[in-house]
């Protein structure tokens, strides 16, 4: 039973290694997001809006990879859906640019909390040693991020855009990183072990052909 499971692991670091440059702009485009919050200029509004234009990006970019994956029919329907969750939530942003402050926050708040379940669910498709970890602590900070989204417009308070920046920075650089970690992989080193013959065989062999 393990046997398959490591294979089938393996397999699925073997594509996304294919596509790491994905994960590396996701992060990097998050980053610029994280750096773009902390800035004193930037107000709650404004930065709504700076969301919706990453959002669409971020979308696009885990919708080209999980297409990529559909070809070798490996683990990329929780990337589409994730990706469709960005591109659905900056379009709407966009489209009704007069909705309350409230409403905007709640919708990045569901977004960062069915994102984060949807990598942290599809990081456990994925090997230790291919940066498992860094998938789930992407996972685990957006999920975290988008509760507290979601319930502060109840306790009375907003969170600031420093908390908005500190979370983007640490999501941004668990993909940024994620993707280095795939690229430093080839497909020869993800490929499943193939079965050898013992190396009694091996020696009979090497005997007789002396």
């Amino acid at each position: 039973m393990a046997a398959p499971v490591q294979a089938s692991k393996a397999l699925t670091g073997a594509v996304l290694a294919q596509e790491w440059w994905a994960f590396a702009i996701r992060g990097l485009l998050c980053i610029l997001f994280g750096v773009t919050a902390v800035l004193p200029v930037v107000t709650m509004r404004s930065l709504v809006y700076v969301f919706a234009a990453y959002s669409v990006l971020d979308g696009v970019f885990a919708m080209a990879s999980a297409s990529r994956a559909a070809r070798s029919h490996r683990h990329w329907e929780l990337r589409a859906l994730e990706g469709a969750a960005g591109i659905l939530a900056g379009a709407f942003i966009c489209l009704f640019p007069g909705i309350a402050l409230t409403a905007l926050v709640l919708l990045i708040g569901a977004w960062a909390l069915v994102s984060g379940f949807l990598m942290y669910r599809g990081a456990f498709a994925l090997r230790i040693d291919l940066g498992r970890y860094w998938l789930v602590l992407g996972g685990v900070a957006s999920m975290v991020f988008g509760g507290m989204l979601v319930v502060s417009p109840f306790v009375g308070a907003l969170v600031p855009p420093l908390a908005i920046g500190a979370y983007a920075l640490i999501f941004g650089v668990a993909l940024l990183t994620l993707g280095f970690i795939l690229r430093g992989r080839t497909a020869d080193h993800l490929a499943p072990p193939r079965d050898e013959p013992p190396a009694v065989g091996r020696t009979r062999r090497s005997g007789r052909a002396r």
